[in-house]
C-alpha cells in the first residue's frame, strides 16, 4: 500500500531549478527517501529527464561511502556535470552521514562540512541538488543560514 504524498511531492515539482538546495527533513523512517528516490524520480522519468540524468548519492551504504568526505563528494559531481549541456539532478541520501573534515589548505581553520559542498555545487547552473536528512542538525532552522546566497 503506498501512502499519498502528492503534498510534498507539488513541492518539490514547484521549487525546481529554483537555484537553491531542497531539503527533505523529518523524523526517521517516514518516508524522505521514498518520496525523493521513487516519486519524485519516477516523476522526473515521465517528463522526459533521462536516467542518466539523476545522480543518487546514499551515504548510508558502503557504495558511497568516500562521498561522505564533503571535497570527494564536489570533486565527483563537478566531474560528471560541468561543462556539460544537460541538465542533471542530484540527490543525496542522508546527508547528516558526511564528515566534516580539517581544511587541507589550512589545516588550523574551520572544518570542510557538507554545507561546504553543497554551496559549491549550487554555483553549476546545470545541476539541480535535493537532500535528505533526519537529525537534529538538519532539522533545525540553522540549515537556511548555512546555504549562502
Amino acid at each position: 500500500m503506498e501512502i499519498k504524498r502528492d503534498r510534498y511531492l507539488n513541492q518539490l515539482i514547484k521549487y525546481q531549478w529554483n537555484g537553491q538546495v531542497k531539503a527533505i527533513t523529518g523524523i526517521r523512517r517516514c518516508g524522505k527517501s521514498y518520496l525523493l528516490r521513487t516519486l519524485f524520480y519516477n516523476y522526473l522519468l515521465e517528463h522526459g529527464v533521462k536516467n542518466e540524468q539523476v545522480i543518487s548519492i546514499e551515504l548510508d551504504l558502503a557504495r558511497d561511502i568516500r562521498f561522505r568526505n564533503p571535497l570527494e563528494l564536489s570533486a565527483y559531481i563537478r566531474g560528471k556535470v560541468d561543462g556539460k549541456q544537460d541538465n542533471y539532478y542530484l540527490f543525496i541520501d542522508e546527508i547528516q552521514m558526511s564528515d566534516q573534515i580539517k581544511n587541507p589548505y589550512n589545516p588550523h581553520g574551520k572544518e570542510i562540512t557538507f554545507y561546504d559542498a553543497l554551496n559549491d555545487l549550487r554555483e553549476l547552473k546545470n545541476l539541480d541538488v535535493y537532500v535528505t536528512g533526519s537529525n537534529s542538525k538538519m532539522l533545525s532552522s540553522d540549515i537556511l543560514t548555512e546555504f549562502r546566497g
